[in-house]
């Protein structure tokens, strides 16, 4: 069965717009040829696609099913045009980034100049924030994430390490005391970040494979890291800081680490993307070039 590939286009756009009338200014058409389309795709089709009533639409079961097949159909329709455009390494159009608040003003941000300049035809939209983000749903082609991967939906590829520490001035540490074991960390001031699930209750183990449990305490909750760096820096309290926020104080002396025997389990910088059976040109610039600036023995924040 022949059917107009054009007809699922106006058809998702018609569904994702919520009506006729929207569908036809976004794609710029006339309003009934808008309907003659989806008429023309249900004949094709051989089922009703949509229950029309004067005020609104909504979708048959049909339709629903039919819609998510648009949808890939427009996607893939997309990526093939972008990777049409794409020759002797040129990368044009919109790339849409997401990474973590801190990372992105301290690592990403510096390194953001030699990314434009390498691909003038490129246009990025960057968004900074600490919470964890739906990638595909909020129309993102690449995040960057310090975590491990959860979505199987998604394919990640691994960068550097991200280690955490117990990190304080020399101040705080003159005044307060140096804890000797992770049970001691319970009479000092922490500042937690609220982001964590538990950003109260620290595991840390040793060589020898001895496990202890604290409960921090502290006067000062926050869900931004630099904040928090701010602040131990003039001697406010320790902080559990993960090293690609911490390493230039700790390398200055402006800060220091603690407990160096025991440790926690190392966290992973990760570029994540949608599955796709054509990786866009655009997206697999900018993860060849995070694995270059940020890839394992590469990372600034990673000791040599």
């Amino acid at each position: 069965m022949a059917v107009d590939l054009n007809a699922y286009a106006v058809y998702a756009s018609v569904v994702e717009l919520g009506g006729f009338t929207a569908a036809a200014d976004a794609l710029g058409l006339s309003k009934s040829m808008v309907s003659r389309q989806i008429s023309t795709l249900e004949d094709a089709l051989g089922v009703r696609l949509l229950n029309r009533t004067t005020r609104r639409i909504s979708l048959t079961e049909a339709g629903a099913v039919v819609f998510e097949r648009a949808q890939r159909i427009v996607t893939e329709a997309q990526e093939a045009a972008e990777e049409a455009t794409c020759v002797e390494g040129a990368v044009r159009g919109q790339l849409r980034i997401n990474a973590p608040m801190s990372f992105g003003i301290s690592q990403l941000g510096p390194v953001m100049p030699e990314f434009m300049a390498r691909y003038p035809e490129l246009t990025v939209d960057l968004v900074l924030n600490d919470r964890r983000i739906n990638l595909i749903e909020e129309g993102f082609d690449v995040s960057l994430r310090i975590s491990a991967l959860t979505d199987s939906s998604l394919i990640a590829r691994q960068l550097a390490p991200v280690e955490r520490y117990i990190v304080g001035s020399p101040s705080y540490f003159e005044k307060h005391g140096v804890p000797k074991r992770p049970a001691d960390l319970a009479g000092h001031d922490f500042m937690l970040y609220t982001l964590l699930s538990r950003p109260n209750i620290l595991e840390m183990e040793n060589a020898k494979g001895e496990k202890e449990q604290v409960e921090l305490k502290g006067r000062f909750l926050c869900n931004n890291a630099d904040a928090m760096v701010e602040m131990m820096l003039k001697g406010m309290g320790l902080v559990f800081s993960p090293d690609v926020l911490c390493h230039r104080h700790l390398k200055s002396g402006a800060l220091v680490r603690v407990l160096e025997d025991w440790t926690v389990p190392a966290l992973t910088l990760h570029a994540i993307y949608p599955h796709s059976r054509h990786l866009a040109a655009k997206v697999r610039a900018f993860v060849d070039f995070t694995v270059e600036k940020f890839g394992p023995g590469k990372a600034p924040w990673v000791e040599t």
